[in-house]
């Protein structure tokens, strides 16, 4: 599965899967539960492939970063999202050395580090094929 079914909604928990398109918005399930909701428009949606990350040169699309999560986990599960801030941080500049730090808050590192992990524990970070598809469009 690609990033571009996968959504984050504002003030929910986890990530969710697009299902379908209705007349009001669209029908999601959860990657937590397996749930499906009805999202309306007034719900702050981002589709993780539309996400970037900020460093002192560019902004790297979540999915590059991802993938340097998995190279360097071996495709395995990374840190808890519940460490310390520093613990967080301190992994994060591992993965992007050059991140900026002014505009890339701990809150955003955790969200990045417990959505890899839930990506990685429903096996859906086939992230090659991303790049290979986005590269075509």
């Amino acid at each position: 599965m690609s990033l571009k079914k996968i959504l984050a909604i504002s003030g929910k928990p986890g990530l969710y899967e697009l299902k379908t398109q209705t007349r009001a918005g669209f029908l999601a399930e959860s990657l937590l539960d397996g749930k499906k909701m009805s999202i309306g428009m007034r719900h702050n949606v981002s589709m993780l492939n539309e996400i970037a990350i900020y460093t002192y040169s560019e902004e790297v699309p979540l999915r590059e970063v991802f993938q340097k999560i998995k190279d360097k986990e071996n495709g395995g599960e990374t840190i808890s999202h519940k460490v310390s801030k520093n613990e967080l941080e301190s992994y994060f500049s591992e993965i992007l050395p050059d991140y900026d730090e002014d505009r890339v808050y701990a809150s955003d590192i955790k969200k990045v580090v417990q959505w890899y992990n839930l990506l990685q524990k429903k096996d859906l970070l086939q992230l090659e094929e991303d790049v290979v598809n986005s590269e075509e469009e």
